[in-house]
């Protein structure tokens, strides 16, 4: 009966997934494209299938549980890629299931690795939904679902707990969860629309700057233009970028707190947030310094631009490029890859581990060494003066023992699948931290079409464990999750 009521809270999310295939087919009419007639057709079969399982399963509705939550995010994060395929299938012209589904899953988990070339000849409609992928799973479609379940007679706290990033998934910011999530989607909706606009006013056209906007604000990355923002090479617009990729990538839930307090204090004493501005810009300053003294760019404000830009985006995970910096010495770009792994705020939109989770781990490291001095000393892990709980602490030492296990294990089934080490190993990185572009034949310069089908599942899989922070996945392979 659990997975029954499942199936049924699945089903309306496909209903609302089929209304929104509305936004590129606008984008199709109104440019008279060919793909027009296709987003109907998709249209027409996701929202077929969404009232299929709802009906099949109406008498199933109930309150669902922790257990339910896990099996309904696992779901909906296979099942609404897989029909976010058909579009791309039937437009894009040679296009096999497993690059579809690799493309539609990378917006969807705001990866923004992609498998197709000549995006700049693709009808604007397809480069709209690929774009709108990465918007809507910027802050999880369950989380938008969440905002509406009062209507359907369906709590959804489990939800939020589930999907939300980070390791303290307890906090609220009003008392009604579905408060809650309107909340970060109204947070959510109008850094987007600032976004837009301030992408039309650097120098974007109204379809670029919605597109933009929607894998900016959802650290995405995907671009309609095979030379990303090299398309451009406007400071303007890469100034624009900066500044709403680092805003994306803090805490949405801290502007909430500044906007109640009419103040920006809670974003400014934030230890998290800090510590995620500071480590970019300490990065910034390093390689303009590194990349000058060693000859790479002879020009400081040269440097300084291209720098900046290539931090921000690969440290927030989402991967834009105006430049192939996998050219750079190679200090440069694995420096910026591993800043990725970790800089971006829990709360975010942003992927990889956390700063909280590194600042946590730092911690308690610290008060193991002191332990070692002192071993009857009381020392509880603090951070921004509150005392963590032992068992957050335990969550994330095995968030990070799993998170290293993924790493090692899909780096090692590449390697046995024939691709070479530098490859291998940063397009796990890349895809396990929802980075996008990694190095060697999956860099800034090229894209993953090069990939073998096992090798594209491989990295599918580390797309979706990374979204969805490893344990939320791995819990439904356990025995103990399946038995009454």
């Amino acid at each position: 009966m659990g997975a029954l009521a499942v199936v049924a809270m699945v089903g309306r999310m496909v209903v609302l997934f089929a209304l929104l295939l509305a936004v590129p087919l606008a984008f199709a009419l109104v440019q008279e494209d060919a793909a027009r007639a296709h987003f109907v057709t998709a249209a027409g079969v996701t929202l077929a299938c969404g009232l299929a399982m709802s009906l099949a399963t109406r008498r199933f509705r109930r309150e669902l549980q922790p257990r339910d939550g896990f099996l309904l995010v696992g779901l909906t994060w296979t099942l609404l890629p897989l029909l976010g395929t058909l579009p791309l299938l039937l437009a894009v012209p040679g296009l096999d299931f497993t690059r579809a589904y690799f493309e539609a899953m990378s917006g969807f988990t705001t990866t923004g690795a992609t498998v197709i070339s000549g995006l700049d000849e693709l009808p604007l409609s397809v480069n709209v939904w690929r774009c709108l992928l990465s918007l809507i799973g910027g802050l999880g479609i369950i989380i938008l679902a969440v905002a509406i379940l009062p209507l359907l007679g369906v709590g959804g706290s489990q939800l939020v707990k589930t999907e939300m990033t980070g390791p303290m998934k307890d906090q609220k910011l009003t008392p009604r969860i579905a408060d809650t999530a309107r909340a970060v989607w109204l947070i959510y909706g109008l850094l987007a629309l600032a976004c837009m606009l301030a992408y039309r006013m650097a120098g974007m056209s109204w379809p670029d700057a919605f597109m933009h906007m929607c894998t900016t604000v959802s650290l995405s990355g995907l671009s309609s233009h095979d030379a990303s923002y090299g398309y451009w090479n406007s400071p303007a617009i890469e100034g624009v970028a900066i500044v709403f990729m680092t805003l994306a990538g803090i805490n949405l839930v801290l502007y909430f707190a500044a906007w109640r307090r009419r103040s920006l204090l809670p974003l400014l004493r934030n230890t998290e947030a800090r510590a995620f501005v500071g480590a970019m810009l300490f990065t910034i300053a390093l390689l303009t310094i590194y990349l000058w003294a060693e000859g790479s760019q002879p020009d400081p404000l040269l440097a300084l631009r291209q720098v900046a830009f290539h931090v921000v985006s690969i440290a927030t995970t989402t991967g834009y490029a105006s430049a192939d910096y996998a050219r750079w010495p190679i200090f440069a770009p694995m420096l910026m890859i591993l800043l990725g792994c970790f800089a971006t705020c829990a709360g975010s939109t942003g992927g990889g581990m956390k700063m909280v989770r590194v600042l946590l781990l730092l911690k308690l490291s610290r008060r193991e060494l002191l332990r070692i001095l002192h071993p009857n000393a009381v020392t509880p892990v603090v951070l921004g003066g509150v005392a963590v709980s032992e068992r957050v602490m335990h969550s994330v030492v095995a968030y990070m023992m799993m998170y290293c296990a993924c790493l090692v294990a899909l780096t090692l089934a590449m390697l046995f699948s024939g691709l070479e080490p530098v490859t291998a190993f940063t397009a796990v990185l890349a895809c396990l931290n929802n980075i996008g572009p990694g190095l060697g034949d999956v860099g800034p310069a090229v894209n993953y079409g090069g990939l073998t089908e096992f090798q594209l599942w491989i990295c599918i899989l580390a797309m979706l464990l990374g979204r969805l922070e490893l344990l939320a996945v791995l819990v439904l392979l356990t025995p103990a999750f399946w038995r009454k």
